[in-house]
């Protein structure tokens, strides 16, 4: 589901079903492009790729459409405004399908070698023309002003320019002097937290060409803080609460430390100076120095290591250290200047970072996998792409993933179980973490005690009876000599019947109907229930159960499902009539999209039956009153308002011809453990439903939204 509709996706009935593959082709697109020769999916499309915000895929682990179906009623906020709705082919563990075999690769070299520059890692000359630092510089080392940002530069990476009309009230510098080579250098960085008027500065640090820093505040937002953002900025509201200082405050400082030909540098600086609200004509923006193709970008934190052999922004430290940072930058410019592009050239960035990533995910595997963890390898396991999988890839663009869940998923795809670890904690952390990724992977859990294969069986079981009942009708009662192929003929118009069976046990006969799909056996007790049949007045109903006590209530949710918006059924069709055939006998209903004609998936015969999807919803209600006792070559046809035209009429069908037969005793001792626990689960579900909407809330529009239901193989 995106919260604004970039994808387009023409599935309906049978075509419902798509293969692991096609689901990675969808994310691999929508999370890369066209970079990594990722192409648009085969099967539907993304319109506008580059606007997409980001992606993100929420696990339900190991819960499959046997729980979303079981709890349909509780998963609420799911299925009402998630659209698409497929059922996805099986496969082994969908997390480490996502990383293919990049982690065999053997890397070059170790992690330590990215501190200095080994022969075999350096270019050929003929490859260094190809260098983009090349191609943008040349080969010969240049003064300062060369590596400046020009006006047309500043302006395409979103620098505040004088004059600009998203500037009025910008302080200018007044740093209006003459850049000369020898002009002074200062490092700049600027920490950010989240608040009702967007990104404002909590912490500035400036340093000198020499590595001292001259500035280094915290500073007081001026709009109500919606988050800290503590993990990267390392401020909390406890740090917040003492401090004085104002934007405005720094502005005045800013202005006096700089002098009037002063050079500033950072790392992506133009976000800083936005938070800062300042103009300053003379910038050096080190993830622009040192260029790489398709305009993607080096983080910091690999450059400084890479080309300065240092560790920032360490993962024990409470977020980013600003002088830090700016510290880096300045030293990374610093470093460009003196050798000259040719010299950051050989450096082979490139290849460094793949290396690390590789090596990261290479030593992770290693540690992991003697520790039993989830991911191994089955018989039966499809094999996994030979090529760097759009994970690492992703990695190497500089976006650095988001795994989030009980499992402690990795980069490698290996996960071990951190049982401490609740749901709820898990969203706190994707709420804060989420809106600062492209591609995250977030994982709940009901929790191994209601994922028991014991407890999964009966479960099944109570879906699988359920199901039976709701497409299941009684009627009589009838005479004893009654006709049972005129009662066969005058049920069966109101779709396909999967069996028809005489009650004897009642005083007067009765017929026990099963319907193959749930339209036919609602439009059967609407339709005919106190009709007369076969020479006789009759009532229809349902089995009375228990589980069929909210069978209305079930009718009116399927029927409300955004799957079967503007869905109509329709019955009594000859089922020797064609797709084609239907397309010309329905073409002058007006915004008629699309027809599906369900069909037996072992036979492959078409059913008597077909659905009819609209454009617009008012126009299947006109339809709806047009088809009803519209004849179509000699049959009288019957609708209504569609239950299960997309991913469940299949589902149904393959739960009614599984065998649902098991052990009398053993069945109802698993039967009698799952009421004890049913309650639990129902609660359980409820509030997962609950998360899944409060950070479905929460995302930006243009989003991409995938919940998966894995299952358990």
């Amino acid at each position: 589901q995106e919260k604004s509709s970039h994808l387009s996706a023409a599935l309906f009935g049978e075509d419902c079903e798509i293969s692991h593959d096609q689901l990675y082709e969808l994310l691999k697109y929508a999370a890369l492009g066209k970079c990594h020769n990722a192409t648009q999916p085969s099967w539907c499309r993304i319109y506008h790729q580059r606007h997409l915000a980001g992606v993100v895929v929420i696990v339900l682990h190991e819960m499959s459409q046997l729980h979303f179906y079981k709890f349909y009623l509780q998963f609420k906020h799911l299925r009402k405004v998630f659209q698409h709705r497929f059922t996805l082919t099986p496969w082994a563990n969908f997390l480490a399908s996502l990383y293919g075999e990049a982690a065999n690769l053997k890397p070059q070299n170790t992690a330590q070698g990215l501190t200095s520059t080994s022969s075999q890692c350096i270019p050929k000359s003929s490859d260094l023309q190809c260098d983009p630092i090349i191609r943008k510089y040349g080969e010969k080392k240049r003064g300062l002003t060369s590596y400046t940002l020009t006006l047309e530069e500043q302006k395409k990476n979103d620098y505040p320019i004088k004059g600009s009309p998203g500037c009025k009230g910008y302080i200018y510098t007044e740093c209006d002097q003459q850049r000369t080579d020898s002009s002074p250098l200062f490092g700049l960085d600027c920490e950010m937290c989240l608040t009702a008027k967007g990104n404002e500065v909590t912490r500035v640090s400036l340093v000198d060409a020499q590595g001292q820093c001259l500035l280094n505040e915290l500073v007081k937002p001026e709009s109500t803080v919606l988050n800290y953002r503590t993990r990267f900025s390392g401020i909390t509201k406890k740090m917040l609460l003492p401090v004085k200082t104002r934007l405005s405050d720094i502005q005045t400082r800013l202005k006096k430390i700089l002098p009037h030909d002063a050079v500033l540098v950072g790392h992506s600086l133009n976000a800083d100076l936005q938070a800062l609200e300042m103009i300053h004509p003379s910038v050096i923006d080190t993830s622009l120095l040192f260029a790489r193709n398709e305009g993607r970008r080096f983080k910091l934190k690999f450059l400084a290591k890479a080309v300065l052999g240092k560790e920032i922004q360490c993962e024990q430290k409470l977020g980013h250290d600003p002088a830090e940072d700016a510290r880096a930058a300045l030293e990374l410019a610093q470093f460009f200047i003196e050798q000259g592009p040719a010299k950051v050239a050989e450096l082979n960035l490139e290849m460094l970072l793949t290396t690390e990533k590789l090596a990261e995910v290479s030593q992770k595997k290693a540690v992991l996998q003697p520790q039993g963890c989830r991911v191994q390898k089955q018989l039966n396991e499809p094999p996994h792409l030979s090529k760097p999988c759009f994970l690492d890839c992703l990695q190497v663009t500089g976006q650095k993933p988001l795994l989030l869940g009980r499992q402690e998923m990795d980069s490698s795809g290996l996960c071990q179980s951190n049982l401490s670890t609740s749901n709820k904690q898990i969203l706190q952390r994707a709420l804060e973490d989420v809106p600062l990724s492209t591609f995250s992977i977030i994982q709940f859990s009901l929790g191994p005690e209601y994922l028991a294969s014991h407890l999964l069986a009966g479960l099944y079981e109570k879906v699988r009876s359920k199901l039976t009942d709701m497409l299941t009708i009684y009627a009589g009662p009838f005479e004893e000599s009654f006709c049972l192929k005129s009662v066969k003929k005058e049920f069966g118009r109101c779709g396909p019947i999967q069996s028809l069976t005489v009650v004897t046990e009642t005083y007067q006969p009765y017929v026990c109907i099963q319907y193959e799909v749930l339209e036919a056996a609602q439009l059967a007790v609407e339709s005919l229930n106190g009709a007369e049949v076969a020479g006789s007045c009759i009532k229809v109903q349902r089995p009375i159960t228990a589980a069929m006590l909210d069978c209305d209530v079930w009718i009116k949710e399927l029927e409300l499902d955004v799957e079967n918006e503007g869905v109509i059924y329709v019955a009594g069709l000859k089922e020797s009539l064609t797709e084609t055939d239907l397309q010309e006998e329905f073409s002058q209903l007006k915004d008629l999209e699309t027809l599906f004609l369900p069909k037996d998936l072992q036979s492959g015969k078409h059913r008597n039956c077909c659905f009819l999807k609209f454009q617009k919803s008012q126009s299947a209600l006109d339809a709806l009153e047009v088809i009803n006792g519209w004849t179509v070559k000699g049959s009288k046809l019957r609708s209504r308002n569609a239950l299960a035209s997309g991913h469940l009429w299949r589902w149904i069908w393959q739960v009614n011809h599984s065998n649902g037969k098991q052990g009398g005793n053993i069945l109802h001792e698993k039967m009698e453990q799952l009421s004890d626990s049913e309650q639990d689960l129902r609660k359980k579900v409820k509030k997962l439903d609950h998360h899944i909407k409060k950070l479905y809330r929460s995302l930006q529009n243009n989003t991409l939204c995938i919940v998966l239901f894995p299952g358990v193989n």
